[in-house]
């Protein structure tokens, strides 16, 4: 499988969002590669989505990230606990960015385990398991995404992601976005995309 280049990225966020579906993001830790599935994204497009941070050309400290080339990696933090890791799409000054919600791991379970609960696969719950990665904080959790990612590229040795040629596309739903309730029209914008 062939890492995704700038290219890819460089599109609109709606394009992207859905075709990250069923592509594979690769962590590396301690020279160790962690790889999940993509199993759901959200896309915002500043010029238009009340519910993006940098809707109406705002620039703040949190959003100029928002401003940079396609590939860049936006990281935030929720209720003063959860990260959220996203990729800036387009092109510089276009801000608009695809939030990654949820995957299912691929390699490296342990490790993955440990990272999100401290503890080894085996003893996880059943509803650990079924809750594993399955929303943007636990996914940073899991890979171990924080604040540190913010500006970096999603292109470098340690996060990249990987085509996945054998998905099947049909299998990609839409939906509205979640928890965006307070942005409006844009509540009901359809740029929720899952497996």
């Amino acid at each position: 499988m062939k890492k995704l280049t700038e290219d890819f990225f460089t599109r609109d966020a709606l394009t992207v969002g859905r075709e990250l579906i069923g592509k594979y993001l690769v962590r590396e830790i301690d020279n160790e590669k962690i790889i999940v599935k993509i199993t759901e994204t959200e896309s915002y497009l500043g010029d238009i989505d009340k519910a993006c941070h940098a809707y109406g050309g705002k620039i703040t400290d949190r959003t100029k990230t928002f401003y940079m080339n396609g590939s860049t990696i936006y990281v935030y933090l929720i209720y003063g606990m959860y990260y959220c890791f996203n990729i800036i799409t387009d092109t510089t000054n276009k801000p608009s960015a695809v939030l990654i919600r949820g995957a299912e791991p691929v390699e490296n379970i342990e490790k993955l385990s440990l990272l999100r609960y401290n503890k080894p696969y085996k003893e996880l719950t059943v509803y650990q398991k079924k809750n594993f990665l399955n929303g943007p904080g636990k996914l940073c959790k899991g890979l171990n995404i924080d604040k540190s990612f913010n500006e970096k590229s999603i292109l470098s040795n340690y996060i990249y992601i990987l085509d996945n040629k054998d998905f099947d596309t049909s299998l990609v739903k839409t939906g509205k976005r979640i928890n965006i309730d307070y942005a409006e029209e844009a509540k009901d914008f359809l740029w929720r995309f899952y497996i």
